[in-house]
């Protein structure tokens, strides 16, 4: 017998697979970054992720990787002894997304990193989307409303079309005293999010 089998879509799987919390599993990473020992300024990035039309999607997985307060990674390639590290702090974390493509996260606002040739990048945060029907997932990033002057000069994101730099800047509002970024993802369609090749 000849001829091509049909493919399959991705997921979904991600709840079980890799937020298994409500299913009574412990796993490697939760939206919950943030301890009474953390350094630095506790915030909340809070979004949807949206499909094409703007319609929710229930089922995505969120995973973003930061540096701390204090611009240092908690990883072994990131090896500047002049920039403290923050051993409650781990700065990786997962939320799944609810019936209406909602994700959060309470975690630190990350200081600056080096970037290629010790280019200084504005403070963001990197995000991984994973979703049913993507193949690949989709690499993005967070940059800050209130960070202006860094975001004008951050190599990255002025590598990206002006009109549509406006994707990757979280919103900010205070909720309870405290800072609260709006950013919501957009596969595809108008108002697309900016992705980036890894």
């Amino acid at each position: 017998m000849s001829g091509q089998t049909p493919s399959q879509t991705v997921g979904p799987f991600f709840a079980y697979a890799l937020t298994p919390e409500p299913y009574g599993h412990q796993g490697i990473a939760g939206n919950v970054l943030v301890g009474d020992d953390t350094q630095g300024e506790v915030i909340r990035i809070e979004g949807r992720v949206l499909d094409g039309e703007g319609q929710p999607v229930p089922d995505a997985l969120v995973e973003i990787w930061q540096a701390n307060a204090a611009g240092r990674y908690a990883h072994p390639d990131d090896p500047r002894d002049d920039v403290p590290t923050d051993q409650a702090f781990a700065g990786f974390g997962r939320s799944g997304t609810d019936a209406n493509g909602a994700f959060w996260f309470d975690t630190v606002k990350p200081g600056p990193v080096p970037g290629r040739g010790n280019a200084p990048q504005a403070p963001h945060v990197n995000v991984v989307v994973f979703a049913r029907g993507m193949l690949v997932h989709a690499y993005t990033r967070v940059y800050f409303s209130d960070e202006a002057e860094a975001n004008s000069i951050d190599p990255v994101l002025n590598t990206v079309d002006e009109a549509r730099r406006g994707t990757l800047i979280g919103d900010v509002r205070q909720v309870h005293g405290r800072k609260v970024y709006r950013f919501d993802i957009r596969l595809q369609g108008d108002g697309e999010t900016v992705f980036f090749d890894v």
